[in-house]
This record gives structure tokens, sequence and C-alpha cells, in this order.
């Protein structure tokens, strides 16, 4: 499976209005592939919307995309909203949840670490050892490594309650040595990124 996560940066006061239009014309799309995600950032970088699309391989995207196109009101009516649009691709880790509907939370956490090249063997093998425990104490949306677009990304998706649970399961996973995995080559992360999104009212995952 590989996973094309979409970033769309919108005109301020802009993203309700597309959130609908998006809503109306989804049902199109959704005859030729699944949405798996749909979220507008709350904290980090703002006026940002972000929908993941699941696929088998990248010809099936190529072949799947290509049909959409085809689809009378597919795109929607956003192009007038949009400052900028970023694709990128990812292949999940071994532990990576399945990604379906379901209901886990009214807050996402996107986390995006920036490795050295050949960095990323090295995490799915320290987070393989640990991520059971991390998992007992808030859900794994996705822990995912990007193969096209910004190279040498790793991206951990959680999903919580609320704010407020964010921060108690974080410090109790800290207090307790669960999370973060230990280990590690120091100066081998480059940057770490993050941001908490909310879920439309029509994403599959919310």
């Amino acid at each position: 499976m590989i996973i094309e996560m979409r970033t769309y940066t919108l005109q301020p006061g802009t993203v309700a209005t597309f959130e609908e239009r998006f809503a109306e014309a989804l049902p199109v799309r959704a005859k030729v592939s699944p949405l798996a995600a749909f979220w507008h950032t709350e904290v980090g970088p703002l006026n940002q919307v972000i929908h993941v699309w699941p696929y088998e391989n990248l010809e099936e995207r190529t072949r799947l995309r290509a049909e959409a196109t085809k689809l009378q009101g597919w795109p929607p009516n956003t192009r007038e909203f949009v400052i900028d649009q970023r694709s990128e691709i990812y292949l999940p880790a071994p532990f990576s949840p399945k990604l379906e509907a379901r209901q886990l939370g009214s807050v996402y956490e996107i986390r995006t670490y920036t490795f050295k090249p050949g960095g990323i063997p090295a995490t799915i093998d320290r987070w393989s050892t640990q991520i059971g425990e991390r998992i007992k104490l808030s859900p794994l949306v996705g822990a995912w490594y990007s193969e096209l677009g910004g190279l040498n990304k790793w991206v951990h998706i959680w999903a919580y309650k609320d704010a407020g649970e964010r921060f108690r399961i974080r410090e109790e996973a800290r207090s307790k040595g669960i999370w973060p995995p230990r280990g590690g080559q120091p100066g081998m992360m480059l940057k770490q990124e993050n941001m908490l999104v909310v879920p439309a009212s029509f994403s599959p995952l919310r």
C-alpha cells in the first residue's frame, strides 16, 4: 500500500467553505476510490487542509486519478481558495495500523521528523520494540516514511479526545519511560515538526 497525503494552504477565512464544497463533491470521487482522512489545522501552520488517500501502488494511483478527472463534479470547485498545494507519497511501517473508517478522537497530532539519509530503517527498528506499550495509552493512526516528495521523512499520527488528553498522555509516556523509543544515533534527526488537526465532518477517520 501507498498513502498520498495532499496538503493545501488556503486563503484565510476560506477553510469552512472549502470543506463544504469538498463534502458535496466527495460522493462522486468516492465511487472511484475511498478517502481515508480529511483534517484542517488547528495548531501549527494555519489555513491548511490535509486529505489522505490510500492506493495499492503508484500504478493504481495513476489509473484511478485519471478516472476521477473524467467525473462530472470532480474536482470540487475550490481552486479560488488555494494558495499552495503539496503532495507526498508515503509507505507504511510494518506496525502501522490499517487505514479504515474509525472514531478515534476529536484532535489528531501529526508529527513529522526529517532524518539524515539512512535514518529511517533504524527508526522503524527502534519503534518496533516499544510501540506496543505506547499504543496502550492512545491510538496510533499511522506511521509512514516518505517515498516521493520530501525524502527521509517519518510521519506519525496520533488521536486524542482533546488537547488536554494529549498533554496528559505524553507526560505519562515520558514519566514511565514508555516513550519516546530509546537509543538512536545522535545527530541523525535533523528536524521535528508537529501540528494539531481536527477532522472534517465527512472524514472517515474521526
